[in-house]
């Protein structure tokens, strides 16, 4: 995994603010006021994360694409503090993606934007944050037109780029049960905020 630690310095995606928002924290794991359980799988992805970025580091390349989380939990359960302070314990900038930014009405500027916010993410070992994820990776719907077609296209693209990644992805939901079945199976983890 390549993940490179800054220490929650402002971080890689500086060159593109419209497409994320970078999100800090002084907040440590054991301070949120989480079930026991949650602070044990939260302590755990931790750990996995730090094993891989050591193994891939005295190997001196990546073994793995990454690691692709899901919060799930009501609203207001507190999925974006615990990611704050996720990316707080492992010393990485964690950045909030705008999807209203990244996504184009425009055909082939969402892919663009996403080569974009992904490559700058990776170069400089930031861990991504969708919020909202079930709109994102919802359900998918017949194809009726021709929108609905690239509709589907710049989701495929952007489920290719998350399962490629060379980090750490953040997927936070309210409605767990929404989001597409086929994408459920490819999180490595999902934890109940």
């Amino acid at each position: 995994m390549k993940m490179k630690s800054n220490s929650n310095k402002p971080g890689p995606l500086t060159a593109i603010p419209a497409l994320a928002e970078q999100l800090q924290s002084t907040i440590n794991l054991a301070q949120l006021a989480l079930p026991e359980t949650t602070h044990q799988r939260l302590l755990e992805l931790a750990n996995h994360i730090k094993h891989e970025a050591t193994k891939s580091k005295s190997i001196g390349h990546s073994t793995n694409p990454g690691v692709i989380v899901l919060f799930a939990g009501e609203s207001g359960a507190g999925k974006t503090m615990a990611a704050t302070a996720l990316a707080h314990h492992l010393k990485h900038a964690l950045y909030r993606v705008n999807l209203n930014s990244v996504v184009s009405k425009y055909i082939g500027e969402t892919e663009k934007n996403l080569r974009r916010l992904f490559d700058a993410a990776e170069d400089g070992g930031a861990i991504l944050f969708f919020d909202e994820a079930d709109e994102l990776f919802g359900k998918r719907s017949d194809v009726k037109d021709s929108h609905d077609r690239y509709a589907n296209i710049e989701i495929n693209y952007l489920l290719q780029r998350i399962e490629s990644f060379q980090g750490l992805i953040i997927l936070s939901s309210n409605m767990k049960s929404n989001i597409d079945p086929a994408f459920l199976r490819r999180l490595h983890y999902i934890i109940e905020i």
